[in-house]
């Protein structure tokens, strides 16, 4: 047989089933969808970004060498005298330069106390208004600040939350809250992908931002005609003698990029992640397609095999189709991923993080990665049933049979499964053994990818048990019809373990994050119960401002208020080690509003003048008992020696680690304004007057909406909601693997009805009817779907057992399986395999009859 009548033949047996071969198209489609979707939808999220940052950036900034870009911990920016700015005028090459001030750590209300700033974690940036900001921004309405009770806001910003010129806007800040009036509105010339800008006059944004007049936080800079922004940052570091740092435009975008590139990432490996859990899952549907339409061919293929077809040609044919398919599904499928991309940008602008079209990034690289993971996973795929089809000898023309190596294979695939399996088991157990989470997590990696290979080649063996279980509680009641369906499904074992193992990745992975998040949810609000001592916690975004700490303070029914603050250090242990630790700074009652064990001294004599306290883990390493002396560097403020009061235990969930001063302590050796924001607080009611304390802090905190006050009931809730989120956003990625071995079911329940036509022809010829039928291949599809289920939930479990005794490592040491869940997706499996039946029963059920019986 020629190359040519190869191709001939590829090409003919594709189109002849092309009603199969789509199903497994989509699949692919689905899979390269997802890769190509997360590729465009990240690289377009960092053309924006690289707009913005380059479109904000001046030729060269200066800044203080403290200042962070996430903002200060004191709740006022980093800044420099202005003084900075006259030196930096007259250093060479520079042809202007502008003082400027901005500040994060700020919250902007409404009339209605609404917060202005992004709902989706933007921030909300104010500052002055400067002709640097000419380059990102045009003033589209009104004009910009002219005096303190004047304030321009963007568009976006206006837009969303229906601002209009005049009305009267309130800053709150760590320096005071300060109210203004709208006289103009800007609008940004790149995309603005979900920040708050609101501008001020100068002299305002110096007094309320920073607390101190004649200051900047920054110093844009512009070079002369013909001087580079290198010569100029050089020039320019030249002329000023002090704590500063210097960037040039490329510098200052790329650190920008730095900053939110860890997020970016973040996002695109994960859901890249998914989609391989698809194509695997894809990989299974493909694989069992071309098993099912080699078993269907078998005489044509003997029948070629008898006219001269060799071995390699046969081979060749066959995965000739899966290049086809693999081609056809992926250019679509590529297609199909611009288009998600510009869904889930659609989904992020309705969020709060506005991405736009006219950004939309398709490197030349993302359709060449679709392509290439598409066609070659499907002939990869493919690669087993060709070899079978190989084996196909020309006597095969004269019978209908499988290949005679199928029942070797099946020994050799077992044993190997089981081995497989074992070690995957052994190394779960090694797991649960670790001292360290550090190295039980090798472990459960190990033992998680051991155990799911496993039981997908030992499939076909577990299939005969499992199916039969099953049936016998399920299919029983429905008399010989469930009879029938059960021996078609134990008909072919290794077509039912595959299908099968389509769903259980999915739902394994889907029982693991339950039972890890149930259990995350389970130990933390153990631990509440048990350590905090507090009926009140109360949390702020960027930290509680300074108003609000003393408001909280001043309530009524309520018999003391902690403050909590955490203080940057260097130490210096006695044996000479120098660690960066962040200290916590309190007042002496957070010893009974967060109960922690010690396991040396008092712990209430760590918050006394000049002492601390320090973790049992820290101690053991750096071999540290009470009464020894910690040399501790503070940032932004003197160096001390305190004295160790108090050895904490590390086996908990809250403060794990954690080193304790007293607040008095830190004021001691930290200047006033210097000491950070207070990270949260806690407060104890008076007896008896709970209700009327958690309304009384309430209310003393209304007037700032990024300030909450919860109780115990709420904090636990927060913490459900939070793990609840992150696992619904998981499942939904999952679902794009449950869809692929959905299609799996629909493809097998397809097939195999194609291939039992005459048999079906003889059940109607004898009295079966159609509904009968119908019910005979829905049940066939329910059990397949319930062994995958079965198989995977238990999985799963597994899984998730052995990654909670890692957690427990860590302090999370309540194991909780949330039965509800994984009864309802088992349940739902059910619904999953009457659903893929449908079509597939609908088809069988219109055979005509006499044709059926005909059919060779």
């Amino acid at each position: 047989m020629s190359a040519n009548t190869v191709m001939k033949t590829s090409l003919r047996n594709f189109f002849a089933h092309k009603g199969r071969m789509a199903l497994s198209a989509v699949a692919v489609l689905l899979s390269v969808a997802f890769v190509c979707g997360t590729l465009v939808f990240t690289d377009t999220m960092n053309t924006t970004f690289d707009k913005l940052f380059a479109a904000t950036s001046s030729d060269v900034t200066v800044s203080p060498k403290a200042a962070r870009s996430e903002g200060s911990d004191t709740g006022r920016p980093e800044s420099m005298p202005a003084s900075t700015l006259t030196q930096v005028k007259r250093a060479d090459g520079v042809k202007s330069a502008e003082g400027a001030v901005s500040s994060m750590n700020v919250t902007v209300v409404n009339a209605d106390n609404k917060n202005m700033g992004s709902e989706n974690g933007g921030p909300t940036i104010a500052g002055n208004w400067t002709r640097n900001d000419l380059r990102s921004m045009d003033i589209t309405s009104g004009h910009a600040p002219r005096g303190p009770t004047e304030v321009m806001v963007d568009s976006d910003t206006a837009d969303k939350h229906h601002l209009k010129m005049g009305d009267e806007l309130r800053t709150i800040a760590a320096t005071g809250d300060f109210r203004a009036k709208i006289v103009g509105i800007a609008s940004f010339k790149v995309t603005n992908p979900g920040a708050a800008v609101v501008y001020f006059d100068t002299a305002t944004a110096q007094r309320e931002l920073i607390g101190r007049s004649g200051r900047f936080t920054q110093i844009n800079v512009a070079a002369a005609p013909g001087v580079s922004d290198t010569l100029l940052k050089k020039n320019v570091a030249a002329s000023l003698d002090g704590p500063y740092k210097f960037q040039t435009q490329k510098e200052t975008a790329d650190a920008n990029r730095k900053d939110v590139g860890s997020f970016m990432n973040v996002i695109k490996y994960a859901m890249l992640g998914f989609a391989g859990i698809a194509f695997l899952v894809g990989i299974f549907l493909i694989i069992n397609t071309f098993s099912m339409l080699v078993a269907q061919r078998t005489r044509e293929i003997g029948l070629m095999r008898a006219i001269g077809s060799s071995r390699r040609q046969v081979n060749r044919s066959v995965l000739v189709e899966a290049l086809l398919l693999g081609v056809f599904g992926s250019v679509i499928g590529v297609g199909a991923g611009v288009g998600l991309a510009v869904g889930l940008m659609k989904m992020m602008s309705a969020a709060g993080m506005d991405l736009s079209t006219d950004d939309l990034t398709v490197k030349w690289t993302t359709p060449v990665v679709g392509l290439l993971l598409g066609i070659v996973v499907t002939v990869f795929a493919a690669y087993i049933p060709a070899r079978r089809a190989g084996k196909v000898s020309p006597m095969a023309a004269l019978r209908d049979a499988g290949t005679p190596a199928d029942v070797k294979a099946g020994v050799v695939r077992a044993l190997i499964g089981l081995v497989l399996t074992g070690g995957g088991g052994f190394a779960l157990y090694t797991a649960t053994q670790a001292a360290k989470a550090s190295e039980g997590s090798l472990w459960l990696g190990v033992g998680i990818v051991a155990t799911l290979i496993g039981f997908v080649v030992i499939g076909p063996l577990l299939a005969g048990g499992v199916v039969r279980v099953i049936s016998a509680v399920l299919l029983r009641m429905f008399g010989s019809v469930g009879r029938m369906a059960e021996r078609n499904a134990l008909r072919n074992p290794r077509r039912t373990g595959a299908t099968g193992a389509a769903l259980m990745i999915g739902l394994a992975l889907v029982a693991c994050l339950s039972v890890v998040g149930s259990s995350m949810v389970a130990s933390a609000t153990s631990e509440l119960d048990k350590s905090v001592g507090a009926d009140f916690i109360v949390e702020g975004q960027n930290g509680l401002k300074p108003q609000a700490a003393e408001a909280l303070k001043k309530a009524p029914y309520v018999s003391h208020v902690t403050e909590v603050k955490y203080v940057k250090t260097k130490l210096t242990t006695p044996g000479g080690t120098k660690e960066d630790e962040e200290l916590v700074a309190a007042t002496p009652t957070y010893a009974q509003d967060l109960r922690r064990e010690t396991t040396a001294g008092e712990l209430s004599a760590a918050y006394g003048k000049n002492a601390m306290s320090v973790g049992s883990e820290f101690a053991t390493k750096n071999h540290l008992k009470v009464g020894d002396t910690m040399n501790v560097a503070f940032e932004r403020g003197r160096t001390a020696d305190l004295k160790i009061a108090a050895i904490t235990s590390d086996d908990t969930t809250f403060d794990k680690g954690a080193m304790y001063i007293g607040l008095a302590t830190a004021k001691q050796y930290v200047p006033a304004g210097q000491l950070p924001l207070n990270g949260m607080m806690f407060a104890k009611a008076d007896s008896g007057k709970a209700d009327q304390a958690y309304k009384a802090l309430k209310a003393s905190v209304a007037s700032d909406p990024t300030v909450h006050v919860k109780d115990q009931t709420d904090y636990k809730q927060t913490l459900k909601d939070q793990i609840g989120q992150l696992l619904n956003m998981i499942y939904g990625l999952l679902a794009l693997a449950i869809i692929v071995a959905v299609l799996g079911v629909v493809n097998t329940l397809a097939l195999s009805v194609v291939e039992r036509t005459r048999e079906i022809g003889l059940m109607r010829a004898i009295g079966l009817s159609r509904r009968q039928l119908r019910r005979m291949i829905r049940l066939e599809s329910v059990v397949i779907a319930l062994f995958g289920a079965l198989i995977g939930l238990g999985l799963g479990m597994g899984w998730g057992a052995t990654a909670q005794k890692l957690l427990a490592l860590e302090g999370l040491d309540v194991l909780e399986i949330p039965w509800p869940t994984i009864i309802g997706v088992f349940i739902g499996s059910a619904f999953v395999g009457l659903f893929a039946a449908l079509v597939p029963a609908f088809r069988a059920g219109r055979m005509n009859v006499l044709n059926a019986i005909a059919t060779e």
